[in-house]
């Protein structure tokens, strides 16, 4: 099973980062690039613990929907999100943050996921998907540094 892990560094409170990190707003701005928009659940705001979204967006020019719920949640240090229905096999993404130095904070993406189709799956993650999902990864948390480091 492929996996991402992703470090940024931002010079931003921890709360904050974690805050905007599940805010479902910032998550659409930061992938508007693909369309990625709520159709359903939470549609706007920060989620919690039990919440769930359905994305609807874009990606290799094909429409999708994802649907995730919030399955761990431990503000300001952790939250994971699970896809419960969609595209994937497997999609857990835990976002972890912790203190960097005075006035930052370490921000670390860990996603594990698999696509459907075994064999055929496993060489799509391999050639397709593990680069793509990283740069969507890093677009989205140059979104969020940009918007944490100007406040």
């Amino acid at each position: 099973m492929p996996r991402i892990e992703l470090v940024t560094v931002i010079k931003a409170p921890q709360a904050a980062c974690f805050d905007l990190s599940i805010s479902v707003d910032a998550h659409a701005a930061s992938m508007a690039t693909s369309g990625e928009h709520p159709i359903a659940g939470v549609l706007h705001g920060m989620m919690k613990l039990g919440d769930t979204v359905t994305w609807q967006g874009r990606h290799f020019g094909l429409g999708f929907r994802l649907t995730s719920t919030i399955s761990a949640y431990e503000r300001p240090v952790r939250f994971v999100d699970d896809q419960v229905r969609g595209p994937f096999d497997h999609w857990h993404h835990e976002h972890l943050f912790e203190p960097a130095g005075p006035a930052g904070t370490r921000m670390t993406d860990c996603i594990d996921y698999r696509s459907p189709a075994w064999i055929v799956g496993t060489v799509v993650d391999r050639v397709f998907l593990a680069g793509y999902m990283r740069r969507l990864i890093q677009q989205r948390n140059a979104y969020l540094l940009a918007e944490l480091e100007k406040r």
